[in-house]
């Protein structure tokens, strides 16, 4: 078990350079850099606001500036120095964990991440916490009555609320409940008065916001969890164990809860750690932008399209490390959940 942990600890190192080498590549030979818009804004601001777009700024846009303030624009985004320098700079600042300053707004990258990270755990955690609370009876109650017409109709349900896509029915319950009925705010976390509010009203008011984005991105989430956890049931109670213990006198309840439950439920407990770490760090663009929440699924498409080089490659790194951590406590669950399991 020691080993292999520490040759796994030892393998995020390579896998995290390859991550960020190849973004950093590949971000290299995107058109519409911060040098190239800052000088694209320069020559549109000189040229009464009729310069080239930033997308194509080139050569062509430095005509209105002298090479002495394009290479002072280069200088101010640290484009002075060659990439693998850049590249090594950054690699060092990481290993420090320091993300650096965005190029645009002013902050570090930590700052905005935490920032951001409430409006996402908010999402990530009722879509987690809902998801599993629902899928895991349902899936049970699936299993035990399988062929059945209730299996059939929750089938049918779980099947079309996987299909529909969380954008669009987010969509729906906009128009719905926040357009026509107007039971629930169209936008934002809490209200614009919020600090104002009493403790029971600061909970009330959030709930009330937080409702629809939560019902869009539960709807197609639990169905995965709910499908496994009933074929994980349907796949235990037809082992012999459970014939034998049936055949020796046990009640269908304990044979069911105190011998099928533990087994079945080892691909959703294994599965716990990663579906929770990634609750907190979970952004979803769509849904942030259709309920004009400012999470970091937004921050993420922001610093891509704006090409803000450190929150892209400094959300990065961080994201994947827990990514990899997350999966190696993913893995090592199974040793403490089935000890057959060996890692040999």
């Amino acid at each position: 078990m020691a080993a292999y942990i520490v040759k796994r600890l030892l393998l995020m190192f390579p896998t995290l350079l390859g991550v960020l080498l190849l973004t950093f590549v590949v971000i290299q030979f995107v058109p519409g850099g911060p040098v190239e818009q800052m000088v694209a804004q320069l020559q549109g601001r000189d040229g009464g606001g009729e310069g080239p777009s930033a997308s194509s700024a080139g050569y062509r846009g430095r005509q209105g500036l002298s090479p002495q303030q394009v290479e002072e624009i280069k200088v101010l985004y640290g484009f002075d120095k060659p990439a693998p320098e850049r590249f090594w700079q950054m690699l060092k600042s990481f290993a420090q964990f320091d993300l650096g300053q965005s190029f645009y707004q002013r902050k570090g990258v930590w700052e905005l991440i935490k920032e951001k990270l409430p409006v996402s755990v908010s999402l990530g955690l009722w879509t987690f916490f809902i998801s599993y609370l629902i899928a895991v009876p349902l899936g049970v109650a699936k299993a035990v009555r399988a062929g059945s017409r209730f299996d059939f109709v929750t089938t049918l349900i779980v099947l079309v609320g996987y299909a529909i896509p969380g954008f669009v029915l987010g969509v729906a319950l906009l128009v719905v409940f926040g357009g026509q009925l107007q039971w629930f705010p169209l936008r934002g976390l809490v209200s614009s008065n919020w600090e104002q509010l009493s403790v029971g009203a600061r909970i009330a008011d959030y709930l009330w916001h937080i409702t629809l984005p939560v019902t869009a991105m539960v709807l197609g989430s639990f169905a995965v969890t709910a499908m496994l956890t009933k074929n994980a049931f349907l796949e235990e109670i037809r082992k012999q164990y459970v014939l034998t213990a049936r055949a020796k006198g046990l009640s269908e309840r304990r044979v069911l809860w105190k011998h099928v439950f533990r087994n079945a439920l080892i691909p959703i407990i294994t599965g716990f750690p990663a579906a929770f770490i990634g609750a907190f760090f979970t952004g979803s663009l769509l849904i942030e932008t259709l309920f004009s929440l400012d999470g970091l699924g937004l921050l993420s498409y922001e610093s891509v399209i704006r090409r803000d080089y450190p929150v892209v490659l400094g959300t990065l790194f961080f994201f994947t490390l827990i990514g990899l951590v997350t999966k190696l406590i993913s893995d090592l669950s199974y040793v403490l959940v089935d000890p057959r399991v060996k890692f040999d």
